[in-house]
């Protein structure tokens, strides 16, 4: 059974007992806490946390996934991938255990003739909490499993928590027997791969808090309401159908592997060293795949770096299989005509995706030619040294920098006859890892707390919010909030926020800032500071109160200060104008990232390789400035998620959205986009656009930023203020500033060149002058020169100069220049003064002593520095006294 009819029957399965199928949420959902999503319940977090009331009371989903906290060891185990996919049926204070447990024994157990996914019911184990017997009870109910086959654990195996307070529970798990020639009989208490997981039950029932461990905690009490949170793990379920061994070899995987064993001429199965590099290119391929369509860009930080790693970790695991041709053009598609049965939206997208994939490829192949010269220079320093062994600190740095993996660094160690210090590498990793995870638990935190927002929410109901449609309304305080705890009122000076029963204020989303006004009541008025949505439905706004005293049920004005409003409405609107720009003028990979914008700015960054030429850059803002010359129609409409991709609305990388979703057009087709923002009404609104800057954010991704509307035109007019000062103190016309301009940096470059010469001349001119005043100093010739305004190379060549002049003889040149407030000094000496014992780095010590420096070179000259330009004098003397 193929993987993606797995996935369709689970669907299937829950969707015909009432729930509301989920699509899966971007692999980068925003939340503090995660990199990426890693569960099938992640996206359903707000819900369990009691953040939020969910939308349906049942609910089941196919989760994108990856975890990363151990890269290096994939494909060493056959279960575990960075990528999989998580099937899930969750229940928000509907069905509890017994709903769980029968949904999860149907589906599996039921005939793949019926819709089932067929497991013989004689394979079958469970396990349970030592101390739940209700669910022990439930599955001999249900599933009619003897005692023997369920099996109790204790709660490092059979109970879930977040790592942090919150909810908590009991869980079940579901095991497969593969049969005896995978290990020992006896359940999942004696071995874990011959009875394979595949399923886990999740019953969510308390509140814990002071988590210490997975297993120490305490629990407050019960939770509210009860919920169901379900995990099953679509690849093992599908490698078990399937009849193989392990997930790599599942058919959303091995044919990758497949290609790499075609294109390297290596067999898999044949060398066990071999089949973990197959591994890691299935596997790494499929994850890089899903994550660069998700909006994933390689870079050195953080989501950019997992991906990073993963791509060049594919790399290098086909060269160390003997293919060193470009491998990901070869190996991406491969993976894309697997995966695109299950997520079109990769074939739509592959353009954009397969170029990020190869621009990185074609990154790492330079970077592999620099860090084999540092590994050469390293290798040939160790065996002129007499060394066998390369130092664990090389390696890293190898690892660090250039991205070398540790076997392929061995690998070339041994080329050159070298072992590599691995202790001491792995000593400097595991280091590396303790900073990571420490800055992770830094960062970490216990999610917002959010019960005042939501007591205000289930009290009052939603905000009825009329940002789209007014500038004013009449409202009523429901709530007020000061310091995190509901206060009765509010007075004069203080901060507070604010929650009414209706509102014309943006709360801030979608990169747009929140709107700016105020509120008015009789005898009072406060400065609207910010607007946020802390629990979806609810609107609060930060206010400063200027006058009077604000108290619950007042009834006041809330205004939208409608200067900024327009303003907000031109940014974000030029925003989708400049994104739509950038794809005509660049072409359809060139999709937004990310955005930001407030009245009269925006910024918007987008995927794309390699800075835009000047000539890019004014087609990009020609472009943007024809739309809005053409008076597009700016129209915005809710419309089911499926007809909005239906008709190619774009969506933001790491949003989610829900199944109706508003599209925003400008001009129709030209620009269709999904937004909750507000807007003009025609392009011609927005006034202008003017692009003031490219700059990279990272590898694979642009930003452009640009000024619209009063402010582009002010910008605009500054420019032509500047131009018209350099017309009047150039004397000439507008047009010809750049040629005149042109014309005197040439004129001043040949005045430099004239004065170098001169003050060259005068140099030599002063060497021979000084070079006749050398005084005898125990036969040795002694010049010594303060060189007023002289320093750095010419220091030197006034100091060569001299010696020239003197190479006939003993004889030694000091020369102090005092350019920049600082003395720069020179020492040189004739061979003649070499033989007499006289070495210029050790005279150089002595002036450094006296004038407050330090400097080195060899025993003909030497140079340096120093601090007290008063000590000169002091320092000549101490040269002569050395002589």
């Amino acid at each position: 059974m193929d993987t993606a009819e797995i996935r369709r029957r689970f669907l299937a399965h829950f969707e015909a007992a009432g729930h509301t199928v989920v699509p899966s949420a971007p692999l980068l959902l925003d939340d503090p806490n995660l990199l990426f999503v890693n569960a099938g319940m992640v996206p359903f977090k707000p819900y369990f946390l009691g953040q939020e009331t969910a939308p349906y009371d049942r609910a089941t989903s196919v989760q994108k996934c990856v975890r990363t906290l151990d890269i290096e060891e994939v494909g060493k185990t056959t279960r575990h991938g960075t990528f999989f996919q998580m099937n899930g049926n969750f229940s928000f204070g509907d069905y509890f255990k017994e709903g769980a447990i029968t949904h999860a024994w149907e589906l599996i157990t039921t005939s793949v003739a019926d819709g089932g996914l067929g497991f013989d019911p004689e394979d079958i184990w469970v396990t349970v909490l030592h101390s739940d017997t209700e669910a022990r009870e439930l599955w001999k109910k249900i599933a009619g499993l003897p005692d023997e086959r369920i099996q109790n654990r204790g709660l490092l195996d059979n109970y879930w928590h977040m790592g942090v307070e919150g909810p908590g529970g009991p869980c079940s798990e579901i095991y497969v027997d593969r049969g005896a020639q995978y290990g020992p009989d006896g359940g999942p208490e004696a071995d874990e791969d011959r009875f394979l997981e595949i399923w886990n039950l999740v019953f969510m029932q308390e509140e814990i808090t002071h988590v210490r461990a997975k297993d120490v905690f305490d629990v407050v009490a019960p939770l509210p309401q009860q919920n169901i949170d379900t995990g099953m793990g679509l690849e093992r379920v599908a490698y078990l159908l399937q009849g193989k061994e392990n997930m790599y070899e599942i058919d959303e995987v091995f044919p990758v592997i497949a290609k790499a064993a075609e294109l390297s001429g290596k067999r898999y199965g044949a060398d066990p060293a071999d089949d973990v590099r197959f591994r890691v290119v299935a596997d790494h391929v499929r994850s890089g795949l899903m994550l660069i369509g998700d909006g994933v860009t390689p870079g050195n930080e953080s989501r950019g770096y997992v991906l990073r790693r993963l791509l060049r970790r594919a790399v290098r695991s086909m060269r160390l299989l003997g293919y060193d041709a470009p491998a990901l053009p070869e190996l991406l598609p491969v993976s894309l005509d697997k995966m695109k049965a299950s997520y079109p939206e990769l074939a739509t997208d592959f353009a954009r995706i397969s170029q990020v994939a190869y621009t990185e490829e074609d990154a790492f192949r330079s970077t592999l030619a620099k860090g084999t010269q540092v590994f050469d220079l390293a290798a040939g320093a160790a065996k002129e040294a007499g060394r066998s062994v390369l130092a664990g600190e090389q390696a890293f740095q190898l690892h660090d920098t250039y991205g070398f993996p540790i076997d392929l660094t061995l690998e070339m160690a041994a080329e050159q006859g070298l072992s590599v210090d691995e202790e001491g590498f792995r000593g400097l990793m595991a280091e590396q890892r303790a900073r990571a995870k420490a800055d992770a638990k830094a960062k970490k935190g216990s999610h917002a707390d959010t019960s005042l927002y939501r007591e205000t929410l289930d009290t009052h109901g939603p905000t009825d919010w009329q940002a789209y449609t007014t500038l004013s309304t009449e409202s009523r305080v429901l709530a007020l909030y000061a310091h995190g705890t509901a206060v009765p009122a509010s007075s004069q000076g203080s901060i507070a926020e604010v929650v009414l029963d209706r509102t014309p204020f943006y709360a801030e989303s979608g990169g747009q800032n929140a709107d700016a006004g105020t509120l008015s009541w009789d005898g009072g008025r406060a400065e609207v500071l910010d607007v946020q949505r802390p629990v979806r439905g609810l609107v609060v706004h930060q206010v400063r109160i200027l006058d009077g005293e604000l108290t619950l049920d007042t009834v006041l004005s809330a205004d939208v200060d409608r200067d900024w409003r327009v303003g907000a409405a031109q940014a974000h609107s030029g925003t989708h104008v400049v994104h739509a720009a950038l794809r005509e003028v660049l072409g359809p990979t060139a999709l937004q990232s990310g955005s930001y914008n407030r009245p009269g700015y925006l910024r918007l960054d987008f995927g794309w390789n390699g800075a835009l030429s000047p000539e890019q850059l004014r087609d990009v803002e020609e472009a943007s400035n024809r739309a809005l010359r053409e008076d597009l129609a700016v129209s915005a409409a809710v419309m089911p998620l499926a007809k909005a991709r239906e008709i190619g609305a774009l969506a933001l990388f790491g949003e989610t959205y829900g199944e109706d979703v508003r599209v925003v057009e400008i001009g129709g087709p030209w620009s269709r986009e999904l937004c909750g923002g507000t807007h003009v009404q025609r392009s011609s609104q927005i006034g202008t656009v003017v692009v003031t800057s490219d700059a990279s954010v990272g590898a694979g991704n642009r930003r452009v930023e640009a000024l619209v509307g009063l402010e582009g035109f002010q910008y605009l007019a500054r420019e032509r203020d500047l131009v018209l000062q350099l017309t009047d103190l150039l004397k000439t016309k507008p047009d010809d500033v750049p040629h005149r301009v042109s014309d005197l940096m040439s004129r001043l470059k040949a005045t430099e060149k004239e004065l170098e010469k001169f003050k060259s001349a005068q140099l030599l001119g002063a060497a021979g002058d000084l070079a006749k005043g050398a005084r005898d100093i125990g036969g040795i010739a002694l010049v010594t020169h303060r060189a007023e305004g002289v320093g750095g190379g010419d220091v030197r060549q006034m100091a060569l100069d001299i010696r020239g002049r003197l190479s006939d003889r003993p004889a030694v040149v000091v020369v102090i220049g005092t350019a920049g407030d600082k003395p720069s000094v020179v020492v040189a000496a004739t061979a003649a003064a070499q033989e007499r014992g006289v070495a210029a780095n050790q005279l150089i010590g002595v002036i450094g002593e006296k004038i407050g420096g330090r400097g080195g070179g060899k025993a003909d000259v030497a140079q340096g520095g120093g601090t007290d330009l008063g000590a000169i004098d002091a320092a000549f003397a101490a040269v002569e006294a050395a002589l």
